[in-house]
């Protein structure tokens, strides 16, 4: 069977699962499933002292999002991130408790929502962008494997939708809040799908500052709730 890749690096579903675990830039920061405390916060973001728990996050990652849940298996994400079925149960417990910890996005959220309404459109892209650079992940694009799916990776959404765009929606407030905080995760997984997408490219040589400058503007508009020209009144622009 070949080896296909999905937009964000995971091996795509229905090909063989080869890549190694370094290859899966569209995964998350690590947390802890006992404290929610991110693993980023430590010297080296990468580092996994001898746990194996890194690799296995990311397998599971690759596994809960690309087949149905009851098709996943403690040996199959084992394999896959190279360690012992034994050494999942250690760290995780069940596999519905590695599912849990695969489907919290409450983390990434308080990163990306740490600073005001007025300032958050260039604070989201570049948080974004510096999280990819710095953990070798997207913190949010592994939600558009969940599309579709009818089973227990519905969660996947659900989670998305409490702790990334309703969160938003309260910290922006304002008319049509949660119309505006759907576009604004639409946009970032946006972003997210196509830095991974030109790889190499010119978005991975650009800063995240630069990155900012660009992407930004459009963000914080639907953040504010502004209209696109100074003078389109609010009743042309609830159109």
């Amino acid at each position: 069977m070949t080896t296909g890749h999905a937009a964000d690096g995971t091996t795509a579903p229905g090909t063989d699962a080869g890549a190694g675990p370094e290859t899966d830039p569209g995964a998350e920061p690590e947390t802890d499933p006992g404290t929610g405390a991110g693993a980023e916060s430590g010297a080296g973001a990468g580092a996994d002292p001898g746990t194996g728990r890194l690799a296995i996050l990311r397998a599971a990652r690759r596994a809960f999002t690309q087949r149905p849940y009851a098709e996943v298996t403690m040996r199959g994400i084992a394999a896959d991130a190279g360690v012992s079925a034994s050494l999942i149960v250690k760290r995780f417990g069940t596999k519905e408790r590695l599912f849990n910890t695969v489907a919290d996005f409450g983390p990434a959220a308080d990163k990306l929502f740490a600073a005001p309404p007025a300032v958050l459109g260039r604070h989201l892209v570049v948080t974004m962008v510096r999280l990819r650079r710095e953990n070798h992940s997207d913190p949010l694009l592994r939600v558009v494997f969940s599309l579709g799916n009818m089973d227990e990776r519905t969660l996947l959404r659900e989670r998305f939708r409490e702790q990334v765009t309703a969160r938003l929606a309260g910290l922006i407030g304002g008319e049509r809040s949660e119309l505006r905080a759907e576009l604004i995760t639409g946009q970032l997984l946006g972003l997210g799908a196509t830095l991974s997408l030109h790889r190499p490219g010119a978005g991975e040589e650009a800063t995240a500052e630069l990155l900012a400058d660009l992407y930004a503007p459009a963000l914080q508009r639907l953040i504010t709730g502004e209209p696109d020209h100074p003078d389109q009144g609010p009743g042309r622009a609830g159109r």
